[in-house]
């Protein structure tokens, strides 16, 4: 494929959607940069990156909205597949299970299961039909192995994962790869609210943070040549957490 890909980046202002978002325009991409919520960061960032040279855009929609989501990405489309996109939008709403409230729960399940689709089911058709394609879905560790707090988030991150093996076995045959990436304790604000110094030296056997730039790489790396043998596969970057 040529070098110069058009990626879609959801969730693409917070800071691990930030650090992809800057990583595939650097390897020369054309990035779209979604927002929601932050459409003021996605448009800076973007500003930012057009100005060391680079092809970036910014663009707001729901991802829980169906009918947001097809119109915004019809647009997109009308220019041609996206080839890359990396399902990063999620949010948290961190709450023991006894006094979590039906909002709660549906609101974080809305924006990563729904999401997952509303942005992926459009994009698929024009991929398969170009045979080529990279999806990477940004779970979590939280999918894998759960967390105390967590039943909401670590539900919508676990479905992400089944959904990420299944359709990687349906686009195989059409040159598309479909993978997940589940970062453990990365170095965000949400993390430093969440988790101090001492907690992560004892939970953690690399003794540290990942940073989102690290995240931003192992995504790079999926989406390369270099990978083109490898789907269905849900990756942790963790620091050897088991």
């Amino acid at each position: 494929m040529s070098s110069l890909l058009r990626a879609l980046v959801t969730g693409g202002s917070g800071e691990i959607g930030s650090a992809i978002s800057r990583r595939l325009s650097m390897d020369g991409h054309e990035v779209y940069i979604h927002a929601h919520q932050n459409a003021a960061g996605a448009r800076a960032l973007a500003e930012e990156l057009c100005g060391l040279g680079h092809r970036a855009r910014n663009i707001t929609f729901d991802v829980t909205s169906e009918a947001d989501s097809r119109a915004k990405l019809d647009q997109l489309l009308a220019d041609g597949p996206i080839q890359i996109l990396v399902n990063n939008a999620g949010i948290h709403e961190d709450v023991v299970f006894p006094g979590m409230t039906a909002a709660q729960w549906h609101r974080v399940m809305a924006v990563t299961t729904d999401g997952f689709f509303n942005v992926t089911q459009p994009l698929i058709m024009p991929m398969i039909r170009a045979r080529w394609g990279r999806i990477v879905n940004i779970s979590s560790l939280s999918g894998m192995i759960g967390n105390r707090g967590q039943v909401n988030y670590s539900a919508a991150k676990g479905a992400l994962n089944a959904a990420t093996r299944s359709l990687s076995m349906e686009v195989a045959s059409r040159g598309i790869t479909v993978n997940a990436v589940a970062p453990g304790i990365i170095a965000t604000q949400l993390t430093e609210k969440s988790f101090s110094a001492a907690e992560i030296l004892r939970l953690v056997p690399m003794k540290r943070a990942g940073t989102p730039q690290e995240v931003a790489d192992l995504v790079a790396f999926l989406i390369s040549d270099q990978a083109s043998y490898i789907t269905g596969q849900i990756i942790s970057i963790n620091g050897g957490i088991a």
